[in-house]
């Protein structure tokens, strides 16, 4: 229990319960805000369970006990750090960069080294062999030459890309390519995909510029339509697509009515 936690901690550096509401005044009326003072019955309410802190008080509860206050939070189940891997919970629906705290980007990336010379021979087949993986960061991956790798997310109202790729698929990025190349393309599979930023989000597909309008152009198959945005004051080259994952049953999106794109989220510091 976070409370009990909270009071061994108390006992631990021999701090009593008078000594914390003491401590908490001072602090109280250094802020000039009588919500950092923490009394005597609210504090034994709280290592009891029978109340819940305030950020206020946990905060001259981190001041006293001499504990950073992220750590303090942690007793409530509440991460800093988690932020990213419950983005995509919170918002499944929309396309989005993840963030550089995803514990997708940052996370190892596993990939396969050299195939066996016995299974490099054969043609399509079951693989009886075990295949040999390697666990990188992308940080290690470029250190040895890899083009700068950032990972997005095909929220699962997006339908540009469908059926190539899926909605609630994620795609790897190199963002070193944020310019629309004029490379050679003979059918679908060889045809650049971008990640493109826009003012309220971000999108996936093929693109063409035309004058100063920039064309994010859907899969034929698609139910989606063509956008088009100013470039570059609505719409930026985030990235080119250089790979994905995605999935090819278990449809978890509606194919015959598209909705309209969702409300995009993009993170935003306080004060901007």
């Amino acid at each position: 229990m976070p409370g009990q936690k909270l009071k061994a901690l108390r006992n631990d550096r021999n701090i009593t319960v008078r000594d914390v509401e003491q401590a908490s005044r001072r602090i109280a009326e250094a802020k000039g805000d009588k919500r950092f003072q923490i009394s005597n019955g609210w504090l034994t309410q709280l290592e009891k369970g029978i109340s819940e802190p305030s950020i206020c008080k946990l905060f001259s509860l981190s001041v006293i006990y001499h504990i950073k206050f992220f750590d303090l939070i942690r007793l409530y189940d509440v991460d800093i750090d988690e932020i990213a891997k419950y983005e995509l919970v919170a918002n499944p629906h929309v396309t989005q960069l993840l963030s550089a705290e995803s514990p997708v980007k940052s996370g190892p990336v596993r990939v396969p080294e050299s195939l066996s010379p016995s299974l490099a021979a054969r043609g399509t087949g079951l693989i009886t062999e075990k295949m040999r993986m390697v666990q990188q960061t992308t940080s290690a991956l470029a250190a040895a030459g890899a083009a700068a790798i950032t990972y997005g997310y095909i929220g699962l109202n997006d339908l540009t890309m469908y059926p190539l790729i899926w909605p609630g698929s994620f795609v790897w990025l190199d963002v070193t390519q944020n310019k629309l190349q004029p490379d050679a393309w003979h059918n679908e599979y060889e045809r650049p995909i971008y990640f493109i930023e826009l003012r309220d989000g971000y999108a996936c597909g093929w693109c063409e510029l035309q004058g100063n309008q920039l064309l994010i152009i859907p899969h034929h198959s698609s139910p989606a339509t063509i956008r088009r945005f100013t470039y570059p004051k609505d719409a930026e080259i985030a990235g080119r697509v250089t790979g994905f994952e995605t999935r090819c049953v278990g449809r978890v999106f509606n194919e015959s009515k598209p909705s309209k794109p969702a409300k995009q989220f993009k993170a935003k510091t306080i004060g901007s």
